[in-house]
Order: C-alpha cells, then structure tokens, then sequence
C-alpha cells in the first residue's frame, strides 16, 4: 500500500500525552501485529511523515496506531486533532520485526513499545499462545488492555525502573521461554537487551524494533 488516503474511525485518549488513531483498512492492506506505517499529513501546507507500529492485533476492517503527543511536535498533535471522517495518507506495512504465529511470546516495550506490545500480546492470546508483557514507562498507557491481558491469562509486569536492574523483571525473564520482542527507543533497547542476557537469553535472537 503506498500513498493511499484512508479515513479515521476514531481518536481516543489512552494515557497520559498518548492516543490511539484507528483507521480504515484499505481492502489490500495485509500486515501484522509488530509492523509498522508511514503516516502523511499536511500540516500548515507541509507534509509531514512519521512511523507509527500496529497496536491491533490485526487489521480486519480497521487497524491502530498508538501516538504519544509532543506538544512542541510537527505532527503528533496534528493527528490528535483528526476526527472521524477526517483521512490521513498512509504508507506500508514495513517491518520484519512483527508477530509470526508463534506458540510462545515475551514482549519488553519501553515507553510506545507498549502499542505492538498490546497488538501481538492480543493476537496471541487469541491464537491460544502463552504470552509476557514486560513494560517500562513512567506513565503507562494502554493500561485497560493490559488488564484485560492478564485476566486472559498472560503475564503483565508493569515498571518505571530499568529491567536490567530490577528482581521482578529478572524473576520473569529467568523462567520465560519463547520468541523475545524487543520495541522502544535505543536506550530501552540497551537496558532490555542487558535484561535479556543476564536471564540467559541471547538479545540476537529477539525481534527488535529501535525507535530512534
């Protein structure tokens, strides 16, 4: 799918300084849950572009993106603004980083990792897989869905401190087995990857996705 102009359905309020933007699947629009977009938009007669990861677990009619909002940003708060009806050109899916059907699967997700974080985690459990959700954020979003997690069987642990310093998160990680995700900005990746090692686990086979 390139360029394709597609409508919002709904912009709804999911934490703090964070939204959830979900769209119109255009009819040939296939990706899955860990890949991400290109969204356009014109804003003051420029065009702007960012990459945003599905927080859906999948893209049957519709499809989610998560944006957190920087106030002093180009088009985070642009999109914020967007209401049903309004549309927004998209790119994509891109992305090798995503879920694959996999029986067993541990997600670390720092700040908007959390959007693939909740999409893979959903579509897992639908597919009867086993599922961990490890997730640093100061302000946690999406904090509904990840209830909705745990009471579906998946293990949730929610932190503001490093993973790679923190008992719960080694706890965690020195029985969890599966395939690793790893989603959120370099430093993140750093402190998660250190988790990972430090549990027995090889970062190089995780499914990453830095952020910048």
């Amino acid at each position: 799918m390139e360029g394709t102009e597609i409508a919002v359905r709904s912009v709804r309020t999911v934490g703090k300084n964070t939204i959830a933007l979900e769209l119109e699947s255009p009819s040939e629009f296939d990706a899955q849950p860990g890949q991400f977009v290109q969204v356009r938009g014109d804003v003051n007669g420029e065009e702007i572009t960012r990459h945003y990861t599905l927080s859906s677990p999948d893209t049957d009619e519709t499809f989610e993106i998560t944006v957190g909002i920087d106030p002093d940003g180009d088009l985070s708060p642009w999109l914020a603004e967007r209401e049903p009806g309004d549309t927004v050109e998209v790119d994509g899916p891109f992305g090798r980083s995503y879920y694959e059907g996999e029986s067993s699967v541990v997600v670390l997700a720092g700040g908007p990792g959390v959007g693939p974080a909740v999409g893979i985690a959903e579509r897992a459990i639908a597919d009867g897989g086993e599922i961990v959700v490890i997730y640093r954020d100061d302000d946690p979003a999406h904090e509904d869905r990840l209830l909705e997690l745990e009471t579906a069987g998946a293990t949730v642990l929610v932190t503001d401190d490093s993973l790679s310093d923190n008992d719960d998160v080694n706890d965690v990680l020195s029985t969890a087995d599966g395939q690793m995700f790893v989603y959120g900005f370099a430093d993140f990746l750093a402190d998660a990857n250190d988790a990972l090692r430090a549990t027995g686990h090889d970062p190089d086979d995780a499914k990453s996705e830095n952020f910048g």
